[in-house]
């Protein structure tokens, strides 16, 4: 069994975004992005509690937000059913990508950052050419029969997650999909660094381990409430330990090899914990609970 670091809380930072649908680290981990439901996206570095903008150009709650490979653009989705580009350094919005026909729940960029994939409520998915000026869909996915919660992109797949019960993998390279029923709405998806196992977050009560080459379950972690939530996963960076947060305000390290709890945090007691970010290389965890955000780590001793 992995022996964790017990984790405290570094920072906290009170975002005045009324409520924070999403958290997101950025490529490297130097910074963070919090969506909000008074339709704004900031961006911070939580780990010197410094907020270094604000981006407003949304006409509802943002619901998800990513930056691009080199940190110099943001993707952003909202229930104003419009997907932005953003400049990060002059904060202003770059293009406005309008195709889908409900809320956009979740956005992700490609490997290169030549594309943003966006998924809806409207049951599809979306994909943006952000370097050229065109303004429709390149591709528009329209697999899947109930609203789209979460996706995923690697170097050549595309992982969605859905409310139909169903787990869809796209193999943009031979263009053909693999859809596993798994009996539960799945309210998020993540992959493992390696790339071999994919995470999914059921509105069970259980996150669900499965392979992704032969689709078998490999574990299954519970202890946590989802209650109705959305709840978010995640994999903490040396693939050891799957994390999740709760309606109860907790968070949970499992370890992924046993399904044993290794850990619980607590945020913000009974107050639901959705929206969770590890960092890519390093033992930090950022999660969003209301108004904040926490980041976690292991505090080093001062000399």
């Amino acid at each position: 069994m992995n022996v964790m670091t017990e984790l405290t809380t570094l920072t906290t930072l009170k975002c005045k975004q009324q409520a924070i649908r999403a958290v997101r680290f950025n490529i490297d981990g130097t910074y963070c992005l919090t969506c909000g439901a008074d339709k704004k996206i900031k961006l911070w570095n939580p780990h010197r509690e410094l907020l270094l903008k604000t981006y407003g150009g949304h006409a509802n709650e943002v619901l998800d937000a990513a930056g691009s490979c080199d940190s110099s653009y943001i993707v952003s989705g909202s229930a104003d059913k419009s997907v932005i580009l953003w400049d990060v350094t002059t904060g202003q919005p770059i293009r406005r990508y309008r195709g889908q026909a409900s809320s956009i729940t979740c956005v992700r960029f490609n490997e290169e950052s030549t594309m943003a994939v966006s998924g809806s409520i409207d049951n599809t998915v979306a994909f943006w050419d952000v370097v050229s000026r065109r303004q429709e869909p390149v591709q528009l996915l329209k697999d899947a029969k109930d609203t789209i919660t979460s996706i995923q992109v690697t170097d050549h797949e595309v992982m969605t997650t859905s409310v139909d019960c169903h787990v869809r993998l796209y193999d943009i390279r031979v263009g053909k999909m693999i859809s596993d029923y798994i009996g539960d709405v799945i309210t998020y998806g993540s992959m493992t660094h390696d790339g071999q196992c994919y995470i999914l977050s059921c509105s069970d009560g259980t996150i669900k381990l499965f392979d992704k080459d032969s689709g078998e379950l490999l574990n299954t972690f519970k202890g946590h409430e989802s209650s109705d939530y959305l709840l978010e996963n995640a994999v903490n960076e040396k693939d050891s330990h799957i994390i999740s947060g709760s309606a109860t305000g907790e968070v949970f390290y499992w370890d992924l090899i046993s399904s044993s709890c290794t850990q619980k945090l607590v945020h913000t007691t009974n107050k639901p914990t959705i929206s969770l970010s590890h960092h890519p290389t390093e033992n930090y965890l950022l999660t969003a609970c209301e108004d904040e955000i926490k980041l976690w780590g292991v505090r080093r001793e001062e000399n």
